[in-house]
């Protein structure tokens, strides 16, 4: 028999599992919309740490970044930057956020933000906007699952089919199951993820070169370029120190302003929780460094830079390992995807219907539940068709997304913080930021110095954003104590 069938068998194995694991973990939760969305905000530390580190690691860290690492060298480094710097602020963030989902009953990011500043049309537009996001992050997952799998099955396996055999179990314990579902998966995935992660890092330049000290010998010969920060472009030619520093940037602000991570908070079981979990995140970013030894070991044996997100896929299959092995690497690899991709999904289907909807229709705890389950599958077909074509690279199409939910940043700091902040003053702030984004990203040869899009958003939406605040009327005081005021630990909901 044909090495690829039992390589496919192994990854089928692995996917029930997986699908197995997601149904049994809807048991655990309630029939509400809560127990759906915030999993009856009992997920202890174990689970926060996995389902934070795994679904921030994704297909764009176990594809993108060894892809990145092989053509683009010292680049790839600043994945390794802005995860620290973006988690950092949410040891207070976090909390604060958390006791005021208990206080008002929130489930969602923007129910926070709308709750501080009452507005059916800022819902609506964050709402909007969020899955404008989540499309390209759902891409990314479901485009490096098919990239897997054709891989390692010879073609025999076309990336359609795989992506659409694993996405279509990651929607089925999804619809069945929320974010129960996401967490108790995320944990069994993570620790399977960050295992391959290390056993691949290592292997692949023993066995290549001898070494990792003989290969970046030889890479150091050959292409020092490479190990020179900040990197290359996708050409080939010097990335500058604009882009580089600006890509960290943009993505340390934006990182836990994505819906899908931020609404982590209001599923913790307590605040002590919550700051463990941002403590001990950074050890989840040791796994980026076999990721980036992966992407260094192919530099002398790949195929070209176009073929940068094939390149793990291509130094398995070139080094001969055995079936059991190549198997191993691929469920790991759908471990990164499959992780990421059900938060997103989970993500999208509460943010378009409780902050999309909801705001315009009493609905029903049923009817919610309903609609999530639909939306869960018409966001999944939208990425899957878009995956199909997606020419960018992994990592390119996150860092676009990024442009986008980084604008959420100010309006959340300014609702919890800020007592002077006003509803058009975050409108305007939104609206300029990501009209700023949305030119530049357009048009990026008008960028200065190279700057990320998204950064040029902020430098405009803060300003328009306290601007207009002071311009308008301030908020009654006995509103904004409600969130800038002190939070008593451990109070019951309103």
């Amino acid at each position: 028999m044909e090495r690829w069938v039992f390589i496919t068998a192994f990854i089928g194995v692995y996917l029930a599992v997986t699908l197995a694991i997601g149904l049994m973990a809807g048991r655990r939760a309630t029939s509400s919309v809560a127990g759906f969305v915030a999993a009856d905000r009992s997920f202890g530390l174990l689970v926060m740490y996995f389902i934070t580190g795994a679904t921030v690691f994704s297909s764009f860290a176990f594809l993108g970044g060894p892809g990145w690492t092989y053509g683009r060298g010292a680049a790839a480094f600043y994945i390794l930057s802005y995860g620290v710097l973006g988690m950092a602020p949410f040891y207070w963030m976090g909390p604060r956020a958390a006791a005021l989902g208990r206080r008002h009953g929130y489930v969602t990011q923007t129910q926070l933000l709308t709750g501080r500043f009452p507005s059916k049309g800022l819902s609506a537009l964050v709402a909007l906007l969020s899955l404008v996001a989540f499309i390209p992050y759902v891409t990314i997952q479901i485009r490096g699952a098919g990239i897997v799998i054709e891989a390692v099955t010879d073609g025999h396996v076309p990336l359609w089919l795989g992506a659409l055999v694993a996405y279509g179990i990651v929607i089925v314990y999804v619809l069945v199951s929320g974010a129960m579902a996401v967490g108790w998966t995320n944990t069994f995935q993570g620790i399977f993820m960050v295992v391959i992660a290390w056993t691949l890092g290592l292997y692949l330049p023993n066995r290549l070169y001898g070494g990792i000290l003989p290969m970046f010998e030889q890479i150091q010969a050959a292409r020092p370029e490479l190990l020179v920060t900040p990197g290359l472009t996708a050409s080939g030619d010097p990335w500058s120190w604009g882009a580089y520093s600006t890509y960290i940037l943009i993505s340390a602000v934006g990182l836990m302003m994505w819906p899908h991570l931020f609404m982590k908070a209001f599923t913790a079981k307590n605040d002590d929780t919550l700051r463990r979990t941002v403590i001990l995140f950074p050890t989840f970013q040791l796994f980026l460094i076999p990721v980036f030894l992966i992407g260094f070991s192919g530099v002398m044996f790949g195929r070209g830079p176009d073929q940068a997100d094939f390149i793990l896929p291509f130094m398995i299959l070139e080094t001969d390992l055995p079936w059991l092995v190549v198997g191993l690497f691929c469920a790991g690899a759908l471990s990164a995807s499959m992780s990421t991709g059900d938060a997103l999904l989970h993500a999208a289907a509460s943010v378009v219907v409780e902050d999309g909807i909801g705001p315009f229709k009493l609905l029903t705890e049923a009817t919610q539940r309903l609609l999530m389950r639909l939306v869960v599958v018409a966001v999944g077909a939208i990425a899957y068709f878009a995956a199909l074509d997606a020419e960018s690279s992994l990592v390119q199409l996150l860092a676009t997304a990024y442009g986008i939910v980084s604008q959420l940043a100010p309006p959340i700091v300014a609702a919890m913080y800020w007592r002077r902040a006003t509803t058009r003053g975050v409108v305007a702030g939104l609206l300029a930021g990501w009209s700023t984004a949305a030119f530049f990203w357009l048009n990026p040869g008008m960028k200065p110095y190279d700057m990320h899009e998204g950064v040029l958003g902020l430098l405009v939406h803060v300003p328009v954003l306290v601007i207009v605040s002071l311009l308008t009327s301030r908020q009654e005081e006995a509103h904004t104590h409600r969130f800038c005021g002190p939070i008593v630990a451990g109070e019951a909901p309103e």
